[in-house]
Formats: C-alpha cells, sequence, structure tokens
C-alpha cells in the first residue's frame, strides 16, 4: 500500500470505496491531501480501492481545471525530483476535510483550484 498515507487513512478510504460499491455510498469528505512538494498539483482523497491502489476524489494538476477522478497512488508515491530523487508527493498531515467532497468540487470549480478557506466554502 501507499507509505504517503498513514495506515489509519487508508483504511477509512478503503471503508468508503466499500460502502459505495455496497450502494451505501454517500458524498464523503476527503480523508486526506496529497500535494506536490515542488509544483501546484493537489488531490483530496476520499476512497481506495486496496487491490488497485487507485484512490479517488479531487484532483487539482494545477492548471485550472480540478475534477473528480482516479488517481495511481502507485504512481504518484513513484514521481521524483529530476535532480534531487527525492518523492515529489506528499501528503499533508495538518488537513482536515471537514465538508462534503462536493462541497469542495463546487468551491474549486469557481475558483480554478482547490479550496480550503472555510469562509469560502461555506459559501458554496
Amino acid at each position: 500500500m501507499s507509505q504517503m498515507i498513514p495506515q489509519n487513512l487508508i483504511e477509512i478510504m478503503i471503508h468508503n470505496a466499500q460502502e459505495v460499491q455496497n450502494d451505501l455510498g454517500k458524498d464523503h469528505s476527503p480523508v486526506v491531501k496529497l500535494h506536490s512538494k515542488y509544483g501546484r498539483a493537489i488531490w483530496l482523497l476520499s476512497e481506495l480501492d486496496p487491490v488497485n491502489n487507485i484512490a479517488f476524489g479531487l484532483c487539482d494538476l494545477g492548471q485550472g481545471k480540478p475534477e473528480l477522478s482516479y488517481v495511481s497512488l502507485t504512481d504518484l508515491a513513484s514521481i521524483k525530483h529530476a535532480r534531487l530523487k527525492v518523492p515529489m508527493v506528499e501528503a499533508d498531515p495538518g488537513f482536515d476535510g471537514k465538508y462534503p467532497m462536493s462541497i469542495y468540487l463546487k468551491a474549486a470549480k469557481a475558483a480554478g483550484r482547490v479550496v480550503e478557506d472555510d469562509a469560502v466554502l461555506l459559501k458554496v
């Protein structure tokens, strides 16, 4: 599994994915925020398929078009800085997904980027 994401959060993401697969799906809050240390990419993730290591959530590659999508955690973990050879993507340990994913999506679409400001998110 991914070393970027703590095990307790992985378990929550797997549980969320199982709810969706069993038609108990709901508008989950993001569980983890991943970001590029040397770029503007951000992923707010709420679900995880542990078999394929594929996560679902709000993906913002820093190009002004955030969207709900799937991303391979294996691929993200393999991205290294070209010169420094250090991992490019890391988890934000201070992130707290307080709102349903739909709120983050609406705010991101309006702003053209992921938004975490409570004042903005509460207006959506």
